[in-house]
């Protein structure tokens, strides 16, 4: 037989049919006692894999309006209303209209509910002044996003969307693959984010 004209997957099988016949023509009188009564054949059983996490949980920030704010563990798939659930609830003084309670949560991501009146998400809508810090994009909530000059709030909830579904962002030029802002509306957000 040329071993040359051979496939690589009839050498394996060759090379296994040659390796089972070796077992058997020298373990078969190791079975055996001398006195010719068989010996028992262990079982050999394929190890246990540790059991495979079917999800990872996601780890969000809850701030502001909650009754428990801080770090919580949320399955993957649950929307911002689980998070403001997982920290307690809202408080009396919430103004849960200026959340997108709907937006499906990213891992790492920072959900604040504002409060109603003077220093919440109610004043600062109607004013709309800029922020003071650069907002980071990769962290920022909806109400940070929604401050920024020429962004409302369907293409502040574009930004997260984004994020979610192709990671973080690297750089502010970034933003141009965000349906809703183009080059123009990069200049202006120019030192008002960061990534």
């Amino acid at each position: 037989m040329d071993l040359h004209v051979l496939t690589p997957a009839q050498r394996r099988l060759l090379a296994a049919v040659v390796l089972l016949g070796t077992l058997l023509v020298l373990g078969v009188p190791r079975l055996l006692h001398r006195d010719g009564t068989h010996v028992a054949i262990p079982v050999l059983r394929a190890p246990r894999s540790a059991p495979v996490s079917r999800s990872a949980k996601l780890v969000v920030d809850v701030a502001g309006a909650v009754r428990r704010p801080g770090l919580h563990a949320l399955a993957p798939g649950t929307r911002i209303a689980d998070a403001v659930a997982a920290a307690g609830g809202a408080t009396a003084k919430a103004d849960l209209t200026a959340v997108n309670l709907a937006a499906p949560l990213a891992d790492g991501e920072q959900i604040v509910v504002p409060t109603r009146g003077p220093g919440g998400a109610g004043a600062a809508s109607s004013g709309a002044p800029s922020p003071t810090a650069p907002v980071d994009l990769n962290t920022a909530s909806l109400e940070q996003l929604d401050a920024l000059p020429g962004i409302g709030p369907t293409t502040a909830q574009k930004i997260p969307d984004y994020r979610q579904a192709h990671g973080p962002f690297h750089s502010v030029a970034e933003l141009d693959a965000v349906p809703g802002i183009g080059q123009g509306r990069i200049e202006q957000l120019k030192g008002l984010v960061i990534p």
